[in-house]
């Protein structure tokens, strides 16, 4: 069995996906151009129920456009978000012969002990505990057979369905978000990569308290199987349910600096804010558990976030301009920009107010679903913009991380933390940290920046 990206395993793909997203292509087509009256919550269930029982990248897709605004239709993202991140998992035959085609026919004389009984099994793989020969508890990540080919499958059923939305709504150009979804996703089938941005986070978050990441065994890990130090811990929101909120605002805090400061120092970002990619040991230690979705920013991308930040501090519309412009948007109209901003102070707002508080203090998330709206439907009244691909990421992190720090009802100076990171900020001493910490991992440098350059 190969796990090449194959004709023959895109064609199996197509044929269990393409007639649920060609029922939404249609309808979506038929609302938009015949003016059929489309029950967008009824067929959302209904595709959420026909590809509930697949394995593989949709349900990936889906975690990501349930934060990423404007991707697909919100009923669509609704239904999509809600398809079991714990599918079933490959029995141990089917686990015991892939294993032996990664580590070779005598694998188990590697371990001590390898558990046959998945601990979980997510959209791209399964995780097993075992224990090493020296003793060493483990977990090892085991990619599900033929996914490169569910890949490309699945995310060229995805384009015809965000092109078809694009058409019935231009408020947002959808190919820099779904050029930004399949870099991320190709990606994550590369496990020898993801050993790479574990390490670059070990480095990173070396001497930050309370924090811990596992450490990759190379010697046990290939590009599909990735075997790494176990580390114990609850789900975040068990472990917040009863906490006083002293411990909850140390949980929120250690989360918001294990985000921000490999970002605002090097220019890198954890783009995957699912609540099972991290749990939390005793002592309230954070632990990072996932490291498939990593994005490597140039340092002048993170300077137009700070630029953007003192815009709105300072009410300065030039600054506002350079850093929209910096980071690659072109011909913005004031009132555009005005739209834009309208969205900015919704994600900016807490680090504004200089005081204790909690993250959003309307006590639900209604109110960042009617900011989001009203700044799509002006958007679309003022002629669509076209996203750079980078904000993807940058945009679900923050829209993530807000609301990790809701479930928490953490009330911290969000201003002061933010303060910390950026009073001291060096565009050119960033990129050199950012150079060396990459070289180090063994993690390639970012492709050329896409925006305006600086003067």
């Amino acid at each position: 069995m190969t796990d090449d990206n194959s004709f023959s395993g895109r064609v199996r793909r197509y044929a269990q996906v393409s007639t649920a997203m060609g029922g939404l292509a249609a309808r979506l087509a038929g609302e938009r151009y015949f003016g059929l009256n489309l029950d967008r919550g009824r067929h959302a269930a209904e595709l959420r129920a026909a590809l509930g029982g697949i394995k593989g990248p949709l349900m990936k897709v889906a975690q990501l456009l349930a934060t990423i605004p404007d991707g697909l239709p919100r009923e669509y993202v609704h239904e999509l978000a809600q398809l079991q991140a714990n599918a079933p998992a490959m029995g141990w035959p089917f686990v015991r012969r892939r294993m032996a085609g990664e580590l070779g026919t005598e694998w188990q004389t590697e371990f001590h002990h390898f558990e046959k009984t998945a601990a979980r099994a997510a959209s791209l793989g399964q995780v097993h505990r075992a224990r090493a020969l020296d003793g060493r508890p483990l977990a090892c990540k085991l990619q599900y057979p033929d996914m490169a080919s569910a890949v490309e499958a699945d995310l060229r059923q995805l384009k015809v369905a965000m092109g078809l939305y694009e058409r019935y709504d231009r408020a947002v150009t959808t190919a820099e978000i779904h050029a930004e979804i399949a870099d991320r996703l190709r990606e994550e089938l590369d496990y020898e990569r993801e050993a790479a941005h574990m390490r670059l986070y070990g480095e990173i978050l070396r001497g930050e308290p309370g924090v811990a990441v596992p450490v990759p065994i190379p010697e046990l890990s290939t590009r599909r199987l990735l075997t790494m130090t176990w580390l114990d811990g609850a789900p975040i929101l068990d472990a917040a349910k009863e906490a006083p909120l002293a411990e909850r605002n140390e949980i929120a805090l250690r989360m918001f600096r294990v985000w921000y400061v490999p970002f605002y120092y090097y220019g890198v970002i954890h783009g995957d804010p699912h609540l099972g990619n991290y749990t939390v040991a005793p002592q309230r230690t954070v632990n990072l558990l996932d490291f498939g979705c990593v994005r490597v920013f140039h340092a002048s991308f993170v300077r137009g976030v700070i630029d953007l930040y003192h815009a709105l501090q300072r009410d300065d519309r030039d600054l506002a301009v350079q850093a929209y412009q910096s980071w690659g948007f072109g011909n913005l109209s004031r009132e555009m920009i005005e739209v834009l901003n309208r969205w900015a102070l919704f994600v900016y707002g807490p680090l504004l107010d200089d005081r204790q508080r909690l993250i959003q203090e309307k006590r639900s998330g209604a109110y960042g679903a009617s900011v989001a709206e009203s700044v799509h439907r002006d958007i679309r009244r003022l002629g669509g913009v076209r996203p750079p691909r980078e904000f993807v990421f940058m945009d679900r992190a923050a829209v993530g991380l807000g609301s990790v720090f809701m479930h928490l009802r953490a009330e911290i100076n969000w201003y002061q933390l933010f303060h910390e990171l950026i009073d001291d900020f060096d565009e050119a001493a960033l990129a050199v940290r950012q150079r060396s910490a990459l070289a180090a991992a063994g993690v390639p440098l970012p492709l050329p920046a896409m925006g305006r350059p600086r003067e």
